[in-house]
């Protein structure tokens, strides 16, 4: 619609030496005004979407000191360097493929067929350089997801292979279905096509992101086999400790600062209101609840876990509260932007109990995950995703996902009925199987042409040492012969042991 019209206004000016003129000039700075008005919103929007794409990525350098912490020392540097290197082969593989499958629209419902390279964009009404960054950034956090489950015992070209394929291709066919205009489950199908009438809603990806890294890590580490030492003869767990707490508080802290732009930041953009212009109102206040929600979440399920492992165990394990708050913010993930603080509560309070189940059943089966990431990601993940189709507020759905018109189907326990239910139970049962399928087919194939899992010789030594030249630490044992420098690092054995007061490796 035309917003001044010189011939609508020159009538108006008739007292005018030349009416049309001046009617013409007004239109023309008016347009003028307009359109810088359009450039700052533009900008705007921009700058938001960079900033929470800088947070995202910040999130690698918590992955990398959480995954470095949870893991012993002899094998820090190559798990450093994994962490690295799903950033730099993830950035390249996501540039060339992952993007395009993912987004490139027009499309069917499964898979994008445009955007390779980056072609074509930036596109007027269409995407521009800051969303291929920030998308890049979720892709490459999935596959960090996936290195903490296979830490201490994988091949370092196993992890290059993976890592390509899980952001080149298996991460990004699963957002395409979920959060591209085109995908057959999507909330914003552009043609209204609906899974069950309201698609479904994971809005920064509980499903998309946790649940692929963390099926994908499971696979890795089933067809691996649990570290040497994890079990011993009779089957009962011994714990393989981190070696850094420090570590790992820093690399919680990291990551709960980087969630920020990964759940508020998924709503791309700020500048928009809800309803009438020049309301208090608007996305910006949405974006705010969604940091309140993840918030509260994260450190429900950190105070959940922190007493229900001391009423478990007998002793508060800072590891454990850490693994807990990170259970709580995957779950939150998916809706986050549509639930209540109130229910935010309730999600990290059964993330919390679905995180310590997760464990219980690892170690019944003997499953070793250093990070404990197929269960912190893929369960509280899938719970986030049910929680989500429970308490998503018909009042933000519609304001999020249908221009404010209220009408969708939301929260089953909101008295939404329980066609969003249907579609989540689809989304978790449509994901485990993807993933399956293309995962766990590489790791066979990986293990079977003797690419996966180390030796068992440089598994006891560790990697620093026997694949990357050196260790991450210098420090050195009571019987060594070097000059005393550094720090040591030596294993502690019980009292009134025969070997108690004799020096041992480092493990």
């Amino acid at each position: 619609m035309e917003l001044c019209s010189a011939t609508d206004l020159a009538p108006l000016l008739v007292g005018l030496t030349n009416s049309t003129a001046a009617a013409e000039y007004l239109c023309g700075s008016f347009g003028t005004v307009t359109n810088k008005f359009t450039d700052v919103g533009f900008a705007i929007d921009t700058t938001y979407l960079l900033f929470s794409a800088y947070l995202v990525f910040a999130m690698q350098l918590g992955f990398a000191m959480l995954c470095a912490g949870s893991v012993r020392a002899k094998n820090t540097m190559n798990i450093m360097l994994t962490n690295v290197l799903d950033a730099a082969a993830g950035g390249l593989f996501y540039y060339l493929f992952g993007f395009a499958f993912a987004f490139g629209t027009p499309s069917n419902g499964f898979i994008g067929k445009h955007f390779f390279g980056l072609k074509e964009i930036p596109a007027a009404g269409g995407f521009d350089y800051g969303y291929f960054l920030y998308q890049w950034a979720f892709a490459i956090a999935a596959a960090g997801i996936t290195s903490g489950s296979i830490a201490e015992r994988t091949q370092f070209v196993a992890y290059l292979i993976y890592s390509a394929f899980l952001t080149g291709f298996v991460y990004p066919v699963v957002s395409h279905w979920f959060w591209s205009v085109d995908g057959w489950a999507s909330p914003s199908r552009t043609d209204g096509n609906l899974l069950f009438g309201s698609g479904v809603i994971d809005f920064a990806g509980s499903g998309v992101v946790h649940m692929v890294g963390g099926i994908a890590g499971l696979w890795g580490a089933l067809i691996e086999g649990p570290r040497i030492g994890r079990f011993d003869h009779t089957g009962r767990a011994v714990a393989l400790k981190g070696h850094s707490a420090s570590l790992v508080v820093l690399g919680t802290f990291l990551l709960w600062f980087g969630w920020y732009g990964f759940n508020p930041g998924s709503f791309a953009t700020i500048l928009k209101t809800y309803g009438e212009s020049g309301s208090y109102y608007g996305q910006w206040s949405a974006i705010g609840r969604t940091a309140v929600t993840t918030t509260l979440a994260g450190c429900t399920a950190a105070l959940t876990t922190l007493f229900g492992k001391r009423l478990l165990v007998g002793h508060w394990n800072v590891t454990d509260v850490c693994n807990g708050l990170l259970g709580g913010f995957a779950a939150i993930t998916a809706g986050c932007s549509v639930v209540e603080p109130w229910a935010a509560i309730i999600c990290g309070f059964v993330a919390s109990g679905v995180l310590i189940g997760c464990n219980k059943l690892a170690e019944k089966f003997k499953y070793d995950d250093p990070l404990e990431a197929a269960q912190l990601h893929g369960g509280c993940g899938t719970w986030g995703i049910i929680f989500t189709a429970l308490f998503a507020k018909n009042e933000y759905v519609a304001q999020i996902y249908n221009g404010g018109v209220v009408g969708r189907p939301y929260g089953l326990f909101m008295g939404g009925g329980g066609k969003l239910l249907a579609a989540h139970l689809v989304q978790i049962l449509v994901i485990a199987g993807w993933v399956s399928a293309t995962m766990g087919p590489l790791f066979l194939i990986l293990n079977k042409l003797k690419l996966l899992r180390i030796s068992s010789e440089d598994e006891m030594q560790g990697m620093d040492v026997t694949r990357h030249g050196g260790f991450a630490y210098v420090y050195h044992d009571d019987d060594d012969s070097l000059p005393k420098h550094g720090f040591q690092l030596r294993k502690v054995e019980p009292s009134g042991t025969p070997n108690s007061n004799s020096a041992a490796p480092v493990v």
